[in-house]
């Protein structure tokens, strides 16, 4: 019976370690602070299609989504992302579009962001947001190029 309960242990806690494994894995692709799990350094990401600015989540209302917890100023900006997180997440989960089409993965930065083509791109500096807005459809072209590459070095699913 005491073997019985060692491997029952053993067991439970070897998906325990399986779960978190994936949780992290899948946090690398979304940018999100290794230490509290927060998405866009705790920013509403629907606020910036709604307020055109960045604007603090509550702690009070989060979501969890692609293994990072995002947070909202209110509970309808929280609906409209998990209804459509494809739209108000940033593209590229948040790295820079300008560096992904230099293939590299550099985190975007909540506060160096633009809205194009009703998307969020997040980026690591002004002059990458300004290269971005120069050419956005050569730059994206660009990245969606080398994202596919990019993402497979990301743990993933």
């Amino acid at each position: 019976m005491r073997h019985l309960r060692i491997a029952c242990v053993v067991a439970v806690a070897a998906v325990g370690v399986a779960g978190w494994g994936d949780a992290w894995a899948i946090t690398e692709r979304v940018v999100a602070n290794r230490n509290t799990g927060l998405a866009i350094d705790g920013f509403d990401p629907v606020a910036y299609f709604t307020d055109a600015q960045p604007v603090r989540g509550d702690r009070d209302i989060e979501a969890v989504e692609s293994g990072a917890i995002w947070r909202f100023r209110n509970d309808a900006n929280r609906a409209a992302f998990l209804a459509h997180p494809e739209i108000y997440g940033p593209r590229f989960g948040g790295h820079d579009p300008v560096d992904v089409a230099r293939g590299r993965i550099v985190a975007g930065q909540a506060q160096v962001w633009l809205v194009s083509g009703q998307r969020l791109y997040l980026f690591s500096r002004d002059d990458n947001r300004s290269a971005f807005i120069a050419d956005p459809a050569g730059v994206l072209k660009q990245a969606d190029g080398q994202w596919p590459a990019l993402l497979d070095t990301l743990s993933g699913y």
